[in-house]
């Protein structure tokens, strides 16, 4: 198959979150499985490599007559033997950050990516790549099965391609005034309510799940909640029409860089066979975090401080938990108000818990190989990596029963024999508190279970070999290959 590969970022090159590491590590695998594929991102000026690359194409995003057209160029990079187009733009990718500065994101993101969009389809053909799937993620593309079906409808080169979307995070819909997408008429003056947010709004996720072929998420459980009043982030219904359209499928995971045998980021190296190198981490991190060096069972947590995070089941419970034999060491950044909030409780229990406000890779592989336990009770989580890299690092997670935690973590109460981890069901913060003492209980007495436990999780793997085959079959599905 012939697979354009729509992205608003690409690990290697620019970077933000999770996305990044599924736009790049899919196309590697669709690519080793036999199939043409082409990445297409914007040309931001924080792609380091960007002048590397040469220009191979430009033109005009041709708009109506009152407007002017909008130039671009596209420049040729090359993410392994997969080509790599930036769609450059100097008014519109020319800015210090990808999506927004200082926590408030850019005033004109939908009229960016409206254009980016847009482009990316042109400049396909303009290059003389035809695709069978367009292969689209998350709200920045989400305009692109819509004109497909629109714009170039009746264009023969697109005659047999057909669409599919994933859905990272659904809390992220890319809503934007109607005004916005003035380069885009077939969408600004579409007469269709199922793309509305209110009267003078457009929501991009919704253009996507009404047109594009086949939707899917990045677990089968964040597509069933997708389809859930509780967990459709307000398009439970849209969702549900296309119910027939929809599945999970889970990410895999980097062992590449998340292996604890060769992990040149952690004091020691270890394996399933022998955690010496485990204990050295454990040591290691206590000392860093200004901790006594004991034998008390370490609890870590790296997140974003977000509610999605679940930060707010933890807050009300921390100080119970902390009058335990235990260390907790949370690193992370994001709301100030959280993070003022847990350094108050850090004050209160200083050779117990500890604050880290910084977004660090190198801590965060040192709390995953030298904790026992790594939290991560999600309000929702459509994946989620840190629970695969704690399973990977014999540091059981502690997770709550949502998305993609739910579908490779297996509680210890619900299945000894195969457990991997704790899961706990309800958002409350007592739910929380419970689940973390149950975890505590099991560490202390009984240190041989413990270990056969950490085994388990240490021999789990999610990986992207596995993953893919189940979008070649959504892919085939799309294309009506049975």
């Amino acid at each position: 198959m012939n697979i354009l590969f729509i992205a608003s970022e690409v690990e290697s090159f620019v970077k933000t979150g999770g996305l990044a590491d599924v736009a790049k590590a899919l196309p590697l695998e669709l690519k080793r499985a036999g199939h043409d594929v082409r990445i297409i991102i914007p040309g931001y000026s924080a792609i380091s490599q960007r002048e590397q690359g040469s220009i191979i194409a430009s033109g005009v995003l041709s708009t109506e007559p009152q407007y002017v057209d909008v130039p671009y160029e596209i420049r040729q990079l090359y993410l392994a033997d997969i080509p790599l187009y930036l769609v450059e733009n100097k008014h519109y990718f020319e800015r210090p950050s990808l999506y927004g500065e200082n926590n408030n994101a850019y005033a004109d993101n939908g009229e960016r990516f409206a254009f980016f969009s847009a482009v990316t389809l042109q400049a396909t053909e303009q290059l003389g790549f035809r695709p069978d799937i367009v292969h689209c993620n998350d709200w920045h593309t989400a305009l692109v099965p819509m004109l497909l079906k629109t714009r170039f409808g009746q264009n023969p080169f697109f005659a047999q391609t057909k669409s599919v979307i994933t859905i990272h995070n659904g809390a992220f819909q890319g809503i934007c005034e109607r005004g916005q997408l003035w380069a885009l008429p077939e969408i600004r003056n579409a007469h269709n309510e199922s793309i509305y947010q209110g009267p003078y709004y457009i929501n991009f996720l919704k253009c996507a799940v009404l047109y594009a072929d086949k939707i899917n998420s990045v677990s089968p459980t964040y597509a069933k909640e997708l389809m859930s009043y509780l967990g459709g982030h307000g398009m439970a219904k849209h969702f549900q029409d296309r119910a027939a359209d929809i599945c999970g499928i889970i990410n895999g995971c980097d062992y590449n860089d998340w292996d604890p045998a060769t992990d040149q980021l952690i004091p020691a190296r270890y394996h399933v066979d022998d955690l010496h190198g485990k204990i050295e981490c454990k040591r290691h991190l206590q000392q860093r975090a200004n901790l006594p060096v004991c034998d008390l069972p370490v609890f870590g947590m790296v997140c974003r401080l977000t509610e999605q995070k679940g930060i707010h089941y933890l807050l009300p419970i921390l100080a119970k938990f902390l009058v335990h034999h235990v260390q907790v060491i949370i690193v992370g950044s994001g709301d100030p108000v959280l993070a003022q909030r847990l350094e108050a409780i850090a004050q209160q229990f200083p050779q117990k818990f500890v604050f880290i406000n910084a977004h660090s890779n190198e801590l965060a592989h040192l709390v995953e190989a030298g904790s026992d336990f790594f939290m991560m009770p999600s309000q929702f989580e459509p994946c989620g990596l840190n629970q695969m890299y704690s399973l990977a690092y014999g540091t059981l997670p502690i997770v709550r029963a949502v998305g993609g935690l739910k579908d490779t973590v297996t509680d210890y109460d619900q299945d000894p024999a195969k457990a991997t981890g704790f899961v706990f069901e309800d958002p409350e913060p007592n739910d929380l508190l419970n689940i973390l003492r149950r975890a505590l209980l099991f560490y202390v007495q009984d240190p041989q279970e413990f270990r056969r436990v950490q085994r388990n999780a240490m021999l789990t793997r999610y990986l992207w070999s596995d993953s893919v085959h189940g979008y070649e079959d959504m892919y085939r599905n799309a294309l009506g290959w049975h």
